[in-house]
């Protein structure tokens, strides 16, 4: 693979990694029964309440409220202007709605300051497979957590994955920027936006009657929800570094976990919920996301959609065909297969024969002078191109949807 092809890989993963960023998975099947103990969370305890009937007693009473007082479009004006973590909230803005704000935007009080330094400089140095995984594995494992396509293709995003992908692309970038959770960064308000259309998506996707007849269950985005496509971001993606054997010092493992800790608390999960270790992460996905992966007809529509957006971003030099093996590389046949995604004479193979080669040399080369700075400047410029690119140069702004899918 040379080193076009590897600067493609990269771009696309970050518009396929977007689908999982804020579009939150579904649960285990129903009839399953949670039994992870609360004693593996960084909390240390808990009551033990099963997640899949628990959802966000602060965020939904005041987004039900804003709609039932048709105050939406207004807020979804102000708040465009609240952009920095420690920036003052805009004026105007419902009581109700300012009280929650400044309440979700605090960090929790476990917060590691310096392990989110840490977890910064482990992107600056990983930053290509990363990017590669949270598109190639996470964002199309997402199409096959059933309650999570179905939920986002019949919201309002499902109809213009272009403009849903360029909102939910920002999580997977803002993670990775310097001081993401100081006042002058972003995560904080990312993740406190994404709580109001959580909440937005609960009070809307019910009366969807085209969700209602696909959807098993009553209410979407549950904790239990959000704490699967966690999994299919940070645990995956851990798992995916250990098996292509890409060598992860402790510090650098334990700091990226941290950064995913608090963006589980910061996106309204119960610190009982959040692994306290990655042993802990992969016993609770063994559980919750693994028995959940399915196929449905909305999931294989998504991944076409990615795919094809995938490509035109890349044009011929990475073609469909090629992130379609590229998929297939990363989540196996199986899933390739529910997503209705051909085995690639040349690409399968290629891959499979390349890929391992590749991480070893890129491996090599950053015990080189300078090798990492020109890496992380390399791959921080391909995470900016696709941002710019899904949202037609505008600056992203994350916000409260007010109908469903138009369909």
């Amino acid at each position: 693979m040379d080193e076009l092809s590897r600067r493609k890989a990269l771009l696309s993963g970050g518009t396929l990694s977007a689908l999982g960023a804020l579009g939150f998975a579904g649960p285990a099947h129903a009839h399953r029964v949670w039994t992870w103990s609360p004693q593996g969370s960084v909390a240390g305890s808990g009551a033990g309440v099963d997640p899949r009937w628990l959802w966000d007693e602060e965020a939904d009473p005041v987004v039900k409220g804003l709609f039932e007082r048709g105050e939406v479009p207004r807020v979804n004006e102000l708040l465009r202007s609240w952009t920095k973590n420690g920036q003052q909230l805009p004026d105007g803005l419902p009581k109700d709605l300012r009280d929650f704000i400044e309440r979700a935007r605090q960090v929790p009080a476990w917060t590691d300051f310096d392990k989110l330094g840490q977890a910064y400089d482990f992107n600056e140095r990983r930053g290509l497979y990363l990017g590669v995984l949270y598109g190639m594995a996470s964002g199309m494992m997402s199409t096959v957590i059933p309650k999570e396509a179905r939920a986002v293709y019949h919201s309002y995003g499902g109809a213009d994955m272009k403009d849903r992908i360029a909102k939910t692309a920002k999580l997977g970038y803002d993670i990775g920027t310097r001081n993401a959770y100081d006042p002058h960064g972003e995560m904080g308000v990312t993740c406190v936006k994404t709580r109001l259309v959580h909440a937005a998506v609960r009070h809307l996707l019910p009366q969807s009657p085209h969700w209602d007849e696909a959807a098993p269950e009553d209410i979407p985005i549950s904790q239990a929800d959000i704490m699967v496509t966690w999994h299919s971001l940070a645990t995956t993606v851990r798992q995916k570094l250990t098996e292509w054997e890409v060598p992860v010092a402790q510090e650098d493992s334990d700091a990226y976990l941290h950064s995913w800790q608090v963006t589980g608390h910061m996106l309204g999960v119960s610190d009982e919920y959040i692994p306290a270790s990655w042993d802990e992460a992969n016993s609770q996905a063994a559980q919750v996301l693994t028995p959940a992966l399915a196929p449905t007809p909305e999931g294989v529509d998504l991944a076409d959609i990615l795919l094809n957006l995938g490509a035109e971003i890349d044009g011929a030099l990475l073609s469909k065909p090629v992130l379609g093996a590229f998929t297939r590389y990363t989540l196996g046949d199986e899933i390739a297969e529910w997503l209705s995604i051909p085995r690639e004479p040349v690409w399968s193979p290629l891959l499979e024969t390349l890929w391992r080669p590749f991480i070893i040399a890129r491996e090599t080369g950053l015990h080189f002078p300078g090798s990492q700075e020109t890496y992380f400047l390399f791959d921080e410029f391909l995470r900016k191109v696709v941002l710019i690119y899904l949202n037609d140069g505008q600056p992203i702004s994350i916000e409260i949807p007010i109908i469903n899918r138009p369909s």
